[in-house]
This record gives C-alpha cells, sequence and structure tokens, in this order.
C-alpha cells in the first residue's frame, strides 16, 4: 500500500479497524495511530508494530486521516487539527451523528471528507460500513474508504441523508440483537434450563437464521412462515409477540435512535 493512513482517537472501534487493515495487506510502516493516553499508545504499538505520534503529526505525514473519536469530543479533535491538514488530504469521519459539513466547516476549504459509519463487529470482522460523500469527495476518495473498511467487513454507499436511518439500524444494531438474546436467555431459565445451555442453543440459532437470512435470498416473512406449522408452538409464541407490541416497540426504538442522531448532529449532545 502506498499510501499511509492514520487513525486517531484509536479505541475499541479504531484498534479492530487497524488490525483489519493489517490482516487486509496494510504494511504497518505505512500506518499511523494516535490515543489520548501514552500507556494506550504504547500498547497499540507493541501489538502492531505501528508507529504512534501526536494527532498534529498524523495530520502532516498521512494522506488519509480516519477520526475514530465520540462525537462529543468531534469538534475539540478538528479544531487541533485545523492548522496541520493540508489540502488534498482525505478525511474519514466515523462519529456517529456528525455531518460532513461540521467536518468542512472546521477544516481548509475544499478538504475532502468521507462519512462512515460502522459498528463493533468488526471487531470480528463482519462489521457494515456505510459510506457516505460529503462536498469535494469523488468517487476514488469513496473507492478508497471502501478498500479501508472492507477489511474488517461489508460496504454500502448511501446518500448523506440516509446516515442518520443506518445508524439507527446498522451502527446502534447489533444492540438490539444482544438485547434480545439476553432476554431470550432469561426464558430459557425461566423455562428450566441451564444459563449456557440456553445461551448456546440461542447464539446458534441466531446464526443459523442471520446465515439463511444472507444467503438465501428470501424474504424473511417466508423463512419465517418455513418454521410456523398450523396450531404449533411457533405460532403461539409469535402471537403473544404480537400481542405485546414487540414488532411497533422495535419500530418506535429505531425512530429514537435516528432522532438521538439527529441531535447529536445538531449539537444537542
Amino acid at each position: 500500500m502506498a499510501q499511509k493512513v492514520a487513525v486517531l482517537g484509536t479505541g475499541k472501534i479504531g484498534e479492530a479497524l487497524l488490525s483489519g487493515m493489517i490482516r487486509g495487506g496494510w504494511a504497518p510502516s505505512d500506518l499511523l495511530v494516535t490515543a489520548r493516553r501514552s500507556e494506550r499508545a504504547a500498547e497499540l504499538r507493541a501489538r502492531y508494530g505501528v508507529e504512534t505520534v501526536s494527532n498534529a503529526e498524523a495530520a502532516k505525514a498521512a494522506d488519509t486521516l480516519i477520526l475514530t473519536v465520540k462525537p462529543q469530543d468531534m469538534a475539540a479533535l478538528l479544531d487541533e487539527l485545523a492548522p496541520h491538514v493540508p489540502a488534498g488530504r482525505l478525511v474519514i469521519s466515523g462519529a456517529a451523528g456528525i455531518p460532513t459539513s461540521f467536518v468542512e466547516a472546521r477544516l481548509a476549504a475544499g478538504i475532502p471528507v468521507v462519512r462512515v459509519m460502522t459498528n463493533t463487529p468488526a471487531l470480528v470482522d463482519e462489521a457494515m460500513s456505510v459510506i457516505s460523500a460529503g462536498s469535494h469527495a469523488t468517487a476514488e476518495h469513496l473507492a478508497h474508504a471502501e478498500e479501508v473498511f472492507g477489511g474488517v467487513g461489508k460496504t454500502l454507499r448511501v446518500p448523506e441523508a440516509q446516515q442518520d436511518a443506518a445508524t439507527a439500524l446498522s451502527g446502534s444494531g447489533p444492540a438490539y440483537f444482544y438485547f434480545l438474546v439476553e432476554a431470550m436467555t432469561d426464558a430459557g431459565i425461566l423455562l428450566g434450563l441451564p444459563r449456557d445451555k440456553a445461551h448456546d442453543l440461542i447464539v446458534q440459532a441466531a446464526i443459523g437464521a442471520a446465515v439463511m437470512l444472507r444467503d438465501s435470498g428470501e424474504h424473511p416473512v417466508k423463512l419465517r412462515e418455513a418454521v410456523t406449522s398450523p396450531a404449533g408452538t411457533t405460532i403461539s409464541a409469535i402471537r403473544e409477540l404480537e400481542r405485546h407490541g414487540v414488532r411497533a416497540a422495535l419500530i418506535a426504538a429505531l425512530e429514537a435512535a435516528r432522532d438521538r442522531s439527529q441531535e447529536l448532529a445538531s449539537g444537542n449532545g
């Protein structure tokens, strides 16, 4: 890889991206990282053989800057970077709710910015990374972002107006499944199963269902109907889910996540 890439604010997602890039063929010598704490920087340096630098040094040296800080820390980071980011640098923002216009307004005119919302399955190379172009980003910049984030899963391009919805569905999505598994595990215990066995049963059911959804090409309704025999156990469970408004609750939950993403964008964080 000829380009030098810097990951700024290397927490869990930043480290997952860093390790995925190395597994994908990037040389550690082409990668720079920054971290708030010196002990964290030393840990990353020892683990991956990458150079750890200050945010200003990264801005000066790297061809691509990937900002992986929390939304509430983005303004301060951009203020620190602004004097050091030259024209032509690609800036990739991974902060939930932060529009490309927010980043562009704090950097020199014409800096290309790409917005990416990934999720925690990046830790196991099964992320879904949703990519949008800012005002000055070209198809080449988008392709470069796909190359970087493709190392930790799949990528999908969307117009930036759809990013808040993507954040609600995909960025936060794994948490909803963990919540569901937690509830189903409790139900398994109530029904008389040991916790570890209930957990194993549910996790494998989730993996199998996900693979069928991905590989079969069938609509989820059709797959559900294949499990739901007349007057059987599954339809009894589905009836209770509908009676308790689970579908409506999920829709309301995702709307709340979308709204919170929009609040972050407006500065009400």
